[in-house]
């Protein structure tokens, strides 16, 4: 009996690291923007958390330096926020939120 429930164990988790695997694979694809300054500065990431573009308004380049370098910082921490959480939503649904707040590492 024991024999026959560890085999069913470990094909679960083997199931389980497969889909894992998959959402890893897919979370390149996932598109995340934020924006700050009303739009003056704007920013794509990914799922894993590379970005992808940034967007300065020209209007934004007549601020001063410092005011533009907080809207780009803004825009990039809300974008890496959103596709953390997004990331991590993702990865509850496919486990069944088994692993908690556990932080799996490249997510």
């Amino acid at each position: 009996m024991f024999k026959g429930n560890m085999s069913k164990l470990l094909k679960q988790a083997k199931d389980m690291q497969e889909q894992i695997e998959e959402a890893q694979n897919h979370l390149s694809e996932m598109i995340v923007d934020a924006e700050s300054g009303g739009g003056m500065v704007s920013v794509q990431v990914n799922g894993k958390q590379e970005i992808l573009e940034l967007n300065i308004n020209p209007d934004a380049l007549s601020e001063d330096k410092e005011m533009l370098e907080d809207l780009i910082i803004s825009a990039m921490n809300k974008a890496l926020s959103k596709s953390r959480s997004d990331s991590q939503e993702k990865m509850n649904a496919i486990t069944g939120g088994m692993m908690g707040g556990m932080k799996i590492p490249g997510l």
